[in-house]
């Protein structure tokens, strides 16, 4: 499963492109849920490298 660090910057870009819903808002920094489906297309999104596998 994937994670998202501390490095997020809340923009959202990782839950748009997750094929499967499994990323939302958190506070402050956004979550990854057990739907995850391990596909990694949010790593590729994410622009400060914040996201992965845990």
């Amino acid at each position: 499963m994937h994670k998202i660090s501390d490095e997020c910057i809340a923009c959202g870009a990782c839950a748009d492109s997750c094929p499967v819903g499994a990323i939302s808002e958190g506070d402050p920094i956004y979550v990854i849920s057990d739907e995850c489906t391990d596909c990694g297309a949010c790593v590729d999104t994410c622009p400060v490298s914040a996201i992965a596998e845990a």
